[in-house]
């Protein structure tokens, strides 16, 4: 299998349309750090497609900035990852669970965030979700990021996950690209880090 991986605003809008779908990520557009307030009452479906539009700059690939990266896979639409600053995610920077037992500003704006997955159905367990952290991983250090978060979810053998619930990652897809764990403040979720100062 033959993958690429490109900013998202020099992949059409077409072809992020075709890796979102129907699923959840389809649903939600990546929106769910960025909604403030909860996202199925205080958006709509079409304000949070027109949000990835405009977040993406698809379309166009002189776009000083974008919220993403797409792979392809031959030639084909087939996954995303949302990496950005993460002063772009008010929502995230709110939250509870993300900060227990941690102090730090969260408004630096040197520090990263990969804050979702999308793999297109026909595409699933191929990996791809590994191919697109060290992606990410690149593109932010590329760009002048100090460190890079994230925050996954724990997967415990014969435990069922649902795909959705793994939209934010799974935690050893992180750890072979390098991430450390910095908190695991519920039983499930974890934050993880690479700091680019150190590698």
């Amino acid at each position: 299998m033959s993958v690429r991986i490109v900013p998202a605003n020099e992949a059409s809008w077409d072809d992020i349309t075709a890796v979102f779908g129907g699923s959840y990520p389809g649903r939600c557009r990546c929106q769910r750090f960025k909604v403030v307030g909860w996202i199925w009452r205080d958006s709509t479906q079409e304000e949070r497609t027109e949000a990835l539009r405009t977040q993406t700059r698809c379309d166009d690939p002189d776009a000083a900035a974008t919220s993403g990266l797409v792979a392809y896979v031959d030639g084909e639409p087939a996954g995303w990852v949302a990496v950005e600053p993460r002063v772009a995610y008010p929502r995230l920077r709110t939250m509870p669970v993300p900060w227990k037992g941690r102090q730090e500003d969260r408004d630096d704006p040197d520090v990263w965030a990969v804050t979702c997955f999308a793999v297109r159905t026909g595409y699933r367990g191929r990996g791809l979700t590994y191919d697109l952290v060290r992606a990410a991983v690149d593109f932010a250090r590329e760009r002048g990021a100090r460190a890079l978060e994230a925050y996954p979810m724990t997967t415990q053998p014969g435990k069922v996950i649902t795909w959705g619930e793994l939209h934010v990652g799974a935690r050893q897809v992180f750890e072979e690209a390098g991430f450390r764990e910095v908190s695991h403040p519920t039983l499930r979720r974890v934050v993880m880090r690479v700091d680019f100062a150190e590698c």
